[in-house]
């Protein structure tokens, strides 16, 4: 599937993820129609997409002329003529329910309806649907401007390979979901590393720079050029993964049973936000979100260029 850069993308929601995903669709050339129901934000979005728009350009020098950006008054009008709907609203249930009626009430027939939803499951979401198959959980990393992969679910055989087709225009990394799971797969890996990673700080094991500053320079180097089971593969050496289980498997299953189980008690929240306050030294969110950006660009750059 491909839309059509004369057909709009509709983009529900103008926060950090729908602005992300307005940016990497206008970058591509595509016109994006973008409903936010605050007032406020309405206002600022236009400048909040360019400098993500930047940032895509710098990662793909190539691209087409960027399409246009409109802001739409109502979720109706940003819908109307749509040929994809990226929706990011915020993670409840009750609100994207309603606002999937009022998509289905005044998109064009068949439009896919893609949930960024980083946790809830198609089959809540899509209950009270006339045509539930029209719906996806299309899960970026934020953001999604930048960080490639897109987890997607849903029970229509063909609307999965049709969006498969619609993000990988946009150079995203696309993995698909056999049957649902709260949090998809990034999410799950992710909330098991930093459940460990709270508990050594809430244990007293280390504080919270040397926990990031170990995954960063070990484990999180290594997994941004191969997977955990890959990773392991290979540490099983010439006999790969087999030989790993046979000889390490006893010492994985004690660190497994060794792990914690933290709670974010007053007593937690509070080792975590003084961490945080000593590791980002008086930096700011968003000088860390620029550095956080321009790391990500030169990763990806230095992934690509190493590509045979």
């Amino acid at each position: 599937m491909s839309v059509q850069q004369s057909t709009p993308i509709a983009v529900i929601g103008g926060g950090l993820i729908g602005v992300s995903w307005s940016a990497l669709f206008l970058a591509h050339g595509h016109d994006v129609q973008v409903f936010e129901p605050s007032a406020e934000a309405r206002a600022q979005i236009g400048d909040r997409v360019t400098r993500p728009m930047q940032q895509v350009k710098q990662l793909s020098p190539d691209l087409p002329a960027p399409g246009r950006l409109t802001i739409a008054s109502s979720l109706e009008d940003a819908v109307e003529q749509a040929g994809w709907v990226q929706e990011n609203a915020p993670e409840k249930v009750p609100l994207k329910r309603d606002i999937y009626a009022r998509i289905e009430r005044s998109a064009p027939a068949g439009v896919t309806i893609a949930s960024s939803t980083s946790s809830l499951v198609w089959s809540d979401l899509s209950q009270g649907m006339q045509a539930p198959e029209r719906l996806i959980t299309a899960h970026p990393f934020n953001p999604p401007h930048l960080m490639p992969l897109v987890e997607i679910y849903g029970p229509d055989a063909q609307r999965v390979a049709q969006a498969l087709a619609f993000y990988r225009q946009f150079g995203r990394h696309c993995v698909t979901l056999r049957r649902e799971a709260v949090g998809h797969i990034a999410n799950r890996l992710s909330s098991a590393l930093w459940r460990e990673a709270v508990n050594m700080v809430s244990e007293g094991i280390a504080d919270v720079s040397a926990i990031d500053e170990a995954l960063v320079h070990g484990p999180g180097l290594r997994w941004s050029v191969i997977g955990s089971h890959l990773a392991y593969h290979l540490g099983g050496g010439a006999g790969g993964i087999a030989d790993y289980l046979a000889h390490l498997g006893p010492s994985q299953e004690r660190r497994w049973q060794d792990l914690g189980q933290p709670r974010l008690d007053a007593a937690t929240v509070a080792k975590l936000v003084e961490g945080i306050g000593a590791e980002a030294a008086g930096r700011s969110v968003a000088l860390l979100e620029s550095q956080r950006d321009a790391a990500l660009i030169a990763v990806q750059t230095a992934l690509r260029d190493r590509r045979p």
